[in-house]
């Protein structure tokens, strides 16, 4: 949407905007627009909605509108290869990494997950392997200390937003060079599994940490404990706390008057911030040590 918006009032002339068909939500299952519908029809511009791009539906949309070029942003179905070649600059796709790094369905939430620093945006024009395209721009963006993909991709949408227009303006006037990527540095992305979410104690604390920020807001992080399941919603690594000599072993919990620790491997210790268990409502580690009668010792199970 930020994108869309963007090119919007950089006046570039959109001929339609394309995305998926209103799909069941909610509890009656009422077809719902998507977030880019409702937002185009807000600016006033064309909604096709095809069920697919392959055959005749997709060469009959594009010979409709003779677009100069096709700008494409999570639109989630694959591009038939007979399309890439109609529009006169191509297909720009806007991908949420600096490529070759993270090709795929979730390059915001892994960059968090493997503790990155930097990441960013990539216009790229579209071909059939995934993300395989050579590059046209790249803009990059710190990954703070506390960044979930709810607070990067927010920043990330608005700086690709303006590299897409910088891309659209370069290529309409010849002054980009399309760049292969080197296969050699590229690294995968896959979308995300709901296993994903299943921590691993034996993994250091600042890894663990990195794995709650990370599967934010699906399928979140979560452990077992007593039989059922606890999300952890927030969490950071701390040296280890007063009094303790030797770390136990992985997952074995420290309790203390309002603050709740967890071993994790190489002899490191993760603060426990934010907890969820089943059937419950998030709640502050204090607040669930009081609740539940936690005592220093109890494990989690991986």
């Amino acid at each position: 949407m930020a994108t869309l918006r963007r090119l919007h009032a950089a006046r570039f002339e959109i001929a339609a905007v394309v995305t998926q068909p209103d799909r069941p939500k909610g509890r009656g299952l009422a077809p719902a627009p998507s977030p880019v519908k409702v937002a185009a029809l807000e600016l006033g511009l064309l909604v096709e909605q095809p069920e697919k791009l392959k055959g005749a539906e997709g060469r009959g949309l594009l010979e409709r509108h003779r677009p100069d070029a096709v700008v494409i942003v999570g639109y989630g179905q694959i591009i038939p290869a007979d399309l890439l070649a109609l529009p006169r600059l191509g297909w720009i796709n806007l991908h949420g990494s600096l490529l070759p790094k993270y090709r795929g369905a979730a390059p915001v939430q892994w960059a968090i997950l493997n503790g990155e620093s930097v990441t960013g945006v990539t216009t790229m024009q579209l071909e059939a392997g995934l993300d395989t395209g050579p590059i046209l721009l790249q803009a990059e963006e710190a990954i703070r200390a506390d960044d979930t993909p709810l607070t990067l991709g927010p920043r990330l949408a608005a700086r690709g937003a303006e590299l897409m227009v910088e891309t659209l303006r370069g290529l309409e006037r010849g002054a980009l060079a399309p760049k292969p990527q080197d296969d050699s540095q590229a690294s995968q992305a896959p979308l995300l599994k709901k296993d994903d979410g299943r921590l691993d104690w034996t993994q250091p604390a600042r890894a663990v940490a990195n794995r709650v920020r990370g599967l934010q807001p699906w399928p979140g992080a979560f452990t077992g404990f007593r039989g059922q399941l606890l999300h952890v919603w927030s969490a950071r690594a701390v040296e280890a706390p007063p009094g303790v000599v030797q770390a136990p072993a992985p997952g074995t919990l420290l309790a203390e008057k309002r603050a709740l620790y967890v071993a994790c491997g190489e002899s490191s210790w993760l603060e426990l911030l934010e907890l969820q268990p089943a059937n419950r409502k998030r709640m502050p580690a204090a607040d669930f040590l009081h609740g539940f009668h936690l005592h220093s010792g109890e494990h989690f199970e991986s």
